[in-house]
């Protein structure tokens, strides 16, 4: 008998099983403060629990983008996505990627909980950023259309092109290293629950990978990269709470690896505001540490919400009254 042919090829639509991912940054603390992630805070503002950060959900991704592009998506892979609505313990979630075309190497992504409300929406890609047909990610597109922000009140101290203070920042993310007051956790806590387990993650399972050693997951590079974040002396006004807005993660000669030596290097690439937030758009670029080649990137838009900051109206018509002055 001819072998049958595959009944779900045209299916344009990959989608993932529902999961439940874990909050683990109610500990977390910056500024001499809990975060927007500890169910207290996240109650004064609002908010009915601490919402699990966003690039936990990239986890999720990770298989159905492996169907697509196999071991390319570790190597050069980019998730870029722009967060909508926050994910508390206990809920599900279910990832999605468009059928792209045959031998595309660009595609749309979104997250879903079982009610339907989405969580995030973006591009998935391999290869070169402009390698893509003009297609930007998502990231990139939003970028593109920000316009100039008001007077600043949280982020006026900074400045577009500003660099990091520390360059290049050292870091590295061995399986049991704590990852300090940022995040408040280890690579093996997080492979203990991840939504999307692999092998290749593993100690165990990392020599049998094609790279012979433990791959760190793309939601860990947000750890990784994120852990020595305030070395960069990018600080606005505060006290303040802050969450991610929108992420880009870029392998360029990945994966990134468990217990190896990187280097960072920051730079704020856009200043903006929503009529809630003001936010940081930070790029940041990850070096070898031993040989000092490029092999990922970060874009991060990271926004602080106004209501955190106290007296923020008085203070932006106080700003305002004296740029009017200044003009007349």
């Amino acid at each position: 008998m001819p072998q049958a042919s595959n009944p779900f090829q045209d299916t344009p639509i990959l989608c993932g099983a529902f999961h439940q991912p874990r909050q683990m940054l109610a500990e977390q603390t910056y500024g001499g403060h809990r975060s927007i992630h500890d169910d207290d805070t996240a109650n004064r503002l609002g908010l009915r629990a601490g919402p699990i950060e966003g690039p936990t959900h990239f986890s999720q991704f990770a298989p159905l983008l492996y169907q697509l592009w196999g071991h390319a998506w570790f190597e050069t892979g980019c998730l870029s996505a722009h967060y909508q609505n926050m994910v508390v313990e206990g809920e599900e979630v279910r990832a999605f990627a468009q059928q792209p075309a045959p031998n595309s190497k660009f595609t749309r992504i979104w997250a879903e909980k079982r009610d339907g409300t989405p969580v995030l929406t973006g591009t998935a890609s391999i290869g070169p950023d402009d390698g893509h047909g003009g297609q930007l990610s998502e990231i990139r597109q939003r970028m593109a259309k920000l316009r100039p922000p008001g007077a600043l009140v949280i982020n006026r101290d900074l400045r577009v092109g500003q660099k990091g203070a520390v360059s290049p920042e050292k870091v590295s993310m061995a399986m049991d290293q704590h990852m300090g007051d940022l995040y408040p956790f280890t690579l093996a806590d997080k492979l203990r629950v991840i939504t999307e387990p692999c092998h290749w993650y593993t100690e165990a399972g990392g020599v049998d990978s094609p790279w012979g050693r433990p791959v760190i997951p793309m939601e860990m590079i947000s750890v990784l990269l994120g852990s020595t974040s305030e070395q960069a002396g990018f600080r606005g006004r505060g006290p303040v709470v802050g969450l991610f807005a929108g992420q880009e993660i870029r392998l360029i000669k990945g994966p990134l690896f468990a217990g190896q030596p990187y280097e960072l290097e920051r730079e704020i690439v856009a200043l903006s505001e929503s009529a809630r937030t003001e936010s940081v758009w930070v790029r940041t670029t990850v070096r070898d540490g031993q040989t000092g080649e490029r092999v990922a990137e970060m874009i991060l838009n990271s926004a602080t919400m106004k209501a955190s900051y106290p007296g923020y109206e008085a203070e932006a018509a106080s700003l305002a009254s004296g740029a009017n002055s200044q003009r007349l």
